[in-house]
């Protein structure tokens, strides 16, 4: 049987028709399509530029049903579920990126550091961490550890912070040593509160060696050693602070007072008094003088003159108010009324106030309760602000 030829000739020109025919066929579906899905995405963008997220949902949900495949859609309405606190559909989204096998490494850890702050605004704290902790090498590993950090100080989990302080300290992504300091702390005191003093002593010895220009681990140092018997080791501490970080010596100056009278070094910590208030005044340091000289019985000790000598200097209702509070009137039968009102309104001038958040406390913390900043209270009472 011979094989006819013509039907060659006859079969090209067809099957070049047909092709022709089916590629026009997908090139206008392909056009179709694209026009579909920018027109929903701009559409969505429109929406969320006017701040009407519910239907800039809608009109990425329908980009994304377009075209499954575009990672950035999946980001953006990731996102906006959110801001809106729809946290279970952000991590839904966000899971479906994860699970691609065709995703770039780039947009995986990013796909990755998304779920991780869905769960972290969720207050999933455990899957957050877990989420975090696959960052590690990748370009979002500085964030991831701040993140963690936040995590492991709202927890209380100062061992697991203090880790990863010194990992960032370690990699230069800042001075992280008063953290750490304060970490140490944090662990010291609650060894002393089970009772295991020397362990304390030796975590807050190892917080000063940490950071040495800190003021909290000399103070809490010099307390623990006034509460194991030891005067003369808690005042030379107070003393090692005076000389390393003399503006938190308000805060220690009772402590101080205390340790002085204990070791029968009343004069030289008085002199030191004297001198750092004339240097700076403050309240605190003004109390512990005038109880020194009320404790030392001299009758030409200045005592509550100092109240005066204040009030020369700079105007302060405290002072006014505890001067007033030991002499004679003369409507003394007024003078528990009159004293009551100066108290009263003197009261929230002697509170410590956080500087970035404006917290008020009557006691000096280390970390503002509302904030969570370290080291934002001053060492002056809202009056010398």
């Amino acid at each position: 049987m011979e094989f006819d030829l013509s039907w060659i000739l006859l079969g090209l020109p067809l099957a070049f028709v047909l092709g022709w025919l089916a590629s026009r066929f997908d090139l206008r579906q392909l056009r179709e399509e694209n026009r579909r899905a920018p027109k929903a995405y701009f559409k969505g963008l429109n929406f969320l530029l006017n701040e009407q997220q519910d239907q800039a949902i809608d009109a990425f949900i329908e980009a994304v049903q377009n075209d499954p495949d575009t990672s950035e859609l999946h980001f953006a309405l990731g996102n906006l579920f959110r801001r809106r606190g729809e946290y279970n559909r952000a991590v839904r989204v966000h899971e479906h990126l994860l699970s691609r096998g065709d995703l770039s490494r780039s947009d995986r850890e990013r796909a990755q550091h998304a779920l991780a702050l869905d769960f972290l605004k969720a207050g999933l704290l455990d899957r957050a961490e877990d989420a975090l902790r696959r960052l590690e090498g990748s370009p979002f590993e500085g964030q991831a550890r701040l993140a963690l950090l936040a995590i492991y100080e709202r927890s209380r989990d100062w061992p697991q912070a203090t880790a990863i302080a010194g990992k960032m300290h370690g990699s230069h992504q800042g001075d992280f040593s008063t953290r750490q300091a304060h970490y140490l702390c944090e662990q010291a005191l609650a060894q002393a509160a089970h009772g295991d003093l020397p362990a304390a002593q030796a975590q807050l010895r190892e917080a000063i060696a940490a950071a040495p220009q800190a003021p909290r681990a000399y103070i809490e140092l010099a307390r623990l050693q006034q509460r194991m018997g030891q005067p003369a080791e808690a005042l030379e501490t107070l003393l090692r602070l005076e000389q390393t970080a003399p503006a938190a010596l308000p805060l220690a100056a009772p402590l101080l007072v205390e340790a002085a009278q204990a070791t029968q070094r009343t004069d030289a910590v008085y002199d030191l008094l004297r001198e750092r208030y004339a240097q700076a005044p403050s309240l605190d340091l003004l109390e512990s003088i005038v109880a020194m000289d009320a404790a030392s019985g001299q009758p030409d000790a200045p005592g509550r003159e100092w109240y005066v000598r204040h009030l020369e200097k700079e105007p302060s209702l405290v002072a006014a108010a505890k001067w007033l509070a030991g002499e004679k009137l003369e409507h003394e039968q007024f003078h528990p009324q009159i004293q009551r009102a100066l108290d009263q309104a003197a009261k929230p001038l002697t509170r410590y106030r956080c500087a970035a958040c404006g917290f008020e406390a009557r006691q000096h913390f280390w970390q503002c309760p509302g904030c969570q900043t370290w080291d934002s209270y001053p060492a002056r009472r809202v009056e010398e602000l």
